[in-house]
């Protein structure tokens, strides 16, 4: 009897296999999954990469898999600690690659430091220079939809403080306003209109004008949308500008759902998990109550909140449909994966899925611009910054089908300058940041264009010939081709446009592209620009007042923004002024 029970205790045994998941870079891999052989019970690690397992076995193998990484299939010891590493796979490190949003071949970038302001982050930016025309004729930049720096610029203003310049995207300041909707050819998807006037902050130059205006879907043929609302109910978006803002910003967003439109929404804070099944649009009262129900606590598992978010998306997917996760946060992630590098990798993995993100930024103090800015772009998505319920009406209902619904993806536009015309150029706006620039693998960064969007582009020209000189039967001023995707589809279309070179006087430009001038110069005074130095804030005021919509609410508060930047930036020339 003593020796059976012996037996018993013998093949019941209990050991554990102890260890931790890495990457290739060292950084602490969780949710990846753990195929116990013995058993045929699969277990996961923890948010801190680490895992223990109970086995009968002194010695038992484990498969291991995770998205974007070789599986790996090894023999543990119990009795050993286990520091296992995953090799990325060839097709997701390409991924992970750095991406630019403007690209001149073979220039090297400069010197550069990065810029926070009390905890916000912004990714530190290298502004375009003047390039030769003969030497590098060809750059270019991607076309994309995001405004999130022209709310958050006039969120400093607004608290009559200094905006960090790293803040200041100028393109995202040109493109917030709506400027006159050009279509398309009807067989297109891009139309163009360009301009070539003088330029207003340098006589001697001249200021290339280009607008590509993207087709606008037909209001009876959006298809459905299976929309994933992740919000961030964390400790930290108690305050009334975060979640309350938040709260206002969907319910307005749920009163244009449709009955086919599918919502889901998951939290993440004090609990991590789906909020609201998955719910018809026409049930817009249960939608609304569970928004209301929504309450702020807890640490910021942003990356958990990720994984549940996108992993719902996938289980409702509507094949040719609007698949989108929303993700609306201060951007202050704390727990598991919280480096940019390490959510861009996260995100990077559900690029292929055919589910876009957008994301909604608010708050102050912990917004972290940088990250949010990532995610979207790794997303293949948009980025918007809430400083308002009134931002938040102009985001998701006025501009509800630029926001959510896509006509193209990884559209780029590249222009190739006449050198017979063009001295030097330069692109204004379409910053790049420091990383990519310095790395040597980096990649052109396509954009997703919205239902009906219009991007405004500007150069500054140094041209051949001087003013006033006789310029006759002279060719393109340069040749336009935009390379991109329809969604849900992989084959890459192209479409082509040629410049005239006709010279427009300034003061003879439409209103709306003396407008978007005064615009690029307050963003270059913002940024310091050393092509802001023949200006000043008062000269912004005088072409802003003479070209701004007065029946343009948005244009008009742009003018009194401008004047509180001036009294703001006044006040700080000021005091630096030396003694006499």
């Amino acid at each position: 009897m003593l020796i059976s029970f012996l037996f018993i205790i013998t093949a019941h045994a209990q050991y554990y296999l102890r260890g931790e998941i890495r990457d290739e870079k060292n950084n602490l891999l969780s949710n990846a999954r753990i195929l116990l052989h013995s058993t045929g019970y699969i277990y996961s690690s923890g948010s801190s990469g680490s895992f223990g397992i109970m086995t009968t076995k002194h010695v038992d193998s484990v498969t291991i898999t995770l998205d974007g990484y070789q599986a790996l299939s090894i023999k543990l010891e119990t009795a050993k600690f286990h520091s296992l590493v995953l090799k990325t796979l060839y097709t997701s490190a390409n991924l992970q690659k750095n991406r630019l949003l403007s690209f001149t071949r073979n220039l090297k970038p400069g010197e550069r430091r990065n810029w926070t302001v009390g905890t916000e982050t912004y990714n530190s930016l290298l502004e375009n220079e003047f390039v030769l025309a003969e030497k590098y004729p060809e750059t270019g930049f991607a076309i994309n939809t995001d405004k999130a720096s022209y709310s958050n610029v006039r969120r400093f203003l607004n608290m009559n403080t200094t905006v960090p310049p790293d803040a200041v995207r100028t393109e995202e300041l040109l493109n917030y306003f709506s400027f006159k909707y050009l279509p398309p050819p009807e067989d297109s998807v891009f139309g163009f209109h360009s301009y070539v006037s003088e330029c207003p902050w340098n006589k001697t130059n001249q200021l290339l004008t280009l607008q590509i205006s993207a087709r606008k879907l037909d209001p009876e043929k959006i298809p459905p949308s299976n929309l994933v609302f992740l919000i961030d109910i964390s400790g930290s978006m108690d305050m009334p500008n975060r979640l309350p803002l938040l709260k206002s910003a969907f319910t307005l967003l749920v009163n244009n759902l449709r009955d086919k439109d599918t919502i889901s929404i998951v939290v993440y804070g004090s609990t991590i998990g789906v909020w609201l099944q998955p719910t018809s649009g026409k049930e817009k009262e249960k939608i609304r109550k569970s928004i209301e129900d929504l309450y702020p606590g807890g640490s910021t598992p942003g990356e958990s909140g990720i994984r549940t978010a996108y992993n719902l998306a996938k289980s409702q997917f509507i094949k040719g449909g609007n698949n989108r996760v929303i993700l609306a946060t201060d951007g202050d992630f704390n727990v598991g994966q919280t480096s940019d590098d390490e959510l861009e990798k996260l995100i990077t993995l559900h690029q292929q899925s055919g589910i876009y993100l957008t994301c909604l930024g608010v708050g102050m103090g912990n917004y972290k611009d940088s990250k949010l800015e990532v995610l979207a772009k790794k997303g293949n998505g948009n980025f918007a910054y809430l400083d308002n319920e009134r931002e938040a009406e102009k985001v998701l209902v006025k501009e509800l089908t630029q926001t959510l619904y896509s006509v193209a993806d990884d559209a780029f536009l590249n222009i190739d300058f006449n050198a017979d015309l063009v001295k030097q150029y330069r692109l204004i706006g379409f910053d790049n940041k420091w990383k990519a620039l310095v790395d040597s693998v980096s990649e052109l960064d396509g954009g997703e264009v919205g239902s009906g969007h219009s991007v405004i582009a500007l150069f500054e020209l140094e041209p051949v010939f001087a003013a006033g000189q006789p310029v006759t039967n002279m060719p393109n001023l340069a040749k336009i081709n935009v390379r991109y995707k329809l969604p849900n589809d992989t084959l890459q279309r192209y479409t082509s446009y040629r410049c005239p070179y006709n010279v427009t006087s300034f003061a003879s430009l439409p209103a709306d592209y003396r407008f978007a001038s005064s615009v690029a110069m307050f963003a270059g005074l913002l940024k310091d620009s050393k092509y802001a130095q023949k200006y000043t804030w008062s000269d912004v005021i005088k072409l802003a007042t003479e070209s701004a919509d007065p029946k343009d609410a948005i244009q008009q508060e742009f003018i009194t923004i401008v004047e509180k930047a001036k009294k703001i930036y006044s006040k700080i020339r000021k005091r630096k002024k030396p003694i006499s």
